[in-house]
């Protein structure tokens, strides 16, 4: 089976993301097309990038760039869930994208953004536009949440509009389609 990450992209104290990628992990866990793995980069901890040569020489000298790699390495696919600050995603996943840059390679990803009133859309474009640069798809598909405080209750649980979960679902079928091809070409290189 097919191995998704699903990468959790806020590290601030008091941060919401991990409600919304517990949500998206438990709807690609019930879709049943991928082994599912929730990455909080909050619980990672990944330094600012401090290895000496360039990540597409993959000569890692620290022991958290190593597992980084192969984490990362033995996924087919990603999910990256990102809250939006200042217009964009926020650094601690770049840093987490620029450790690597083969482990990222030929592989689909689907976005699942949130934010005020741009749901995080901005985030998302900036993130595609990069993830093209690490020779990975970004998908059409995408889940945006705005205003997406109002969607967690008081038991701080996060419960979105079914029309979040169709999103989601559509997210899902295309990943699989990309996961699919992308493993042929990556056979290939």
């Amino acid at each position: 089976m097919d191995k998704l990450k699903i990468i959790s992209a806020t590290v601030r104290p008091g941060r919401k993301g991990p409600l919304i990628a517990e949500w998206i992990t438990e709807i690609a866990r019930k879709y049943g097309a991928f082994e599912v793995e929730l990455i909080d980069l909050g619980v990672l901890n990944l330094p600012l990038m401090d290895e000496q040569n360039h990540p597409a020489m993959q000569r890692y000298e620290h022991e958290h760039t190593k597992k980084w790699s192969a984490k990362i390495n033995e996924a087919d696919a990603f999910v990256f869930v990102t809250g939006e600050y200042d217009f964009g995603y926020p650094s601690p996943l770049r840093n987490a994208l620029e450790y690597l840059y083969k482990e990222w390679n030929y592989k689909a990803a689907g976005i699942v953004s949130y934010g005020g009133v741009s749901a995080g859309t901005r985030a998302a474009n900036s993130l595609k536009n990069d993830l093209s640069t690490f020779k990975m798809v970004p998908l059409y598909e995408a889940v945006n949440f705005s205003f997406f405080t109002e969607l967690i209750n008081e038991d701080d649980v996060f419960v979105p509009h079914e029309r979040s979960e169709k999103a989601a679902l559509a997210m899902l079928k295309e990943l699989v389609r990309w996961t699919k091809g992308l493993k042929l070409i990556k056979a290939d290189v």
